[in-house]
């Protein structure tokens, strides 16, 4: 606990006892930082933005002015129980973003993983997980309890319903509403959320071989049109598959979820 001596702070900001800021932390002009913050090595809090609440900030991570960190979550359940907010390293937290605590009827906490960029005015809530290298681009609105997995992108102005799962390197267009879980590397367009294809671009982009994506393309050509049920088409591919990123789809579809889901058209 406590400030490190390497931290530089500014005459205007106010830092309250209890807060552990790290070794070469900077907190800029007006900020504010509770009482149970903790602050890794090397964070970033520019002027007018406020970090508050159990909070801890990973290493690296850079909180832009007028973003709000930590506040309680806005769920009219909530009745002012301890639970927490925890954002990884190398995050770049924008204007006027907004990330909540935790419920204890969600588990307690709310988590974003490493080298997420939240653009200005989006909205993380309350219990939330959000994976590594996630991008939520400007206005997105993620809701409670949503899972997104790692490299997920959220384009801008597109909201989250509740509960929903977002899978491992699915991307969503702008302008969308999520409202049913979409498999990993889905893509989703159009305003009421429609699975539309695969992300291969962002596929292509992390160097995924070309044997995998054709079988996620062949894969993505069964559930979509194979027979039986959509459930029953991810069983059968389960048990046929050699591929780790088809089988990463089918084991997405087949854990158990609060939401149905977008299926290929």
């Amino acid at each position: 606990m406590g400030i490190d001596a390497t931290a530089t702070i500014h005459p205007s900001a106010i830092v309250e006892e209890g807060a552990s800021i790290g070794p070469g932390c900077t907190i800029g002009p007006f900020a504010v930082i509770g009482p149970e913050v903790t602050l890794a090595s090397g964070v970033t809090v520019k002027s007018h933005a406020v970090v508050t609440g159990w909070t801890e900030i990973g290493e690296e991570t850079v909180i832009f002015p007028f973003a709000t960190v930590g506040e309680v979550p806005q769920d009219l359940k909530f009745k002012g129980e301890r639970t927490r907010l925890i954002v990884g390293a190398r995050c770049r937290i924008r204007e006027g973003a907004t990330l909540n605590t935790g419920t204890e009827g969600g588990g307690g906490i709310t988590r974003v993983g490493d080298d997420c960029l939240i653009m200005t005015g989006a909205h993380v809530g309350h219990d939330a997980q959000i994976g590594n290298r996630v991008i939520l681009v400007n206005q997105v609105a993620i809701a409670g309890h949503c899972h997104l997995g790692d490299d997920v992108i959220v384009g801008g102005l597109s909201g989250v319903h509740q509960w929903v799962r977002i899978g491992q390197g699915a991307i969503i267009g702008a302008v969308t509403m999520v409202t049913n879980d979409v498999i990993p590397y889905g893509l989703v367009q159009a305003p009421r959320g429609e699975l539309d294809g695969l992300n291969l671009v962002g596929l292509k982009r992390r160097g995924v071989e070309r044997s995998e994506i054709t079988a996620l393309r062949a894969a993505y050509q069964m559930l979509a049109q194979g027979e039986g049920n959509f459930l029953d088409r991810a069983r059968k591919l389960s048990e046929e598959t050699d591929s780790r990123h088809v089988r990463e789809i089918t084991e997405f579809i087949l854990a158990a979820s609060d939401r149905s889901f977008l299926t290929p058209k």
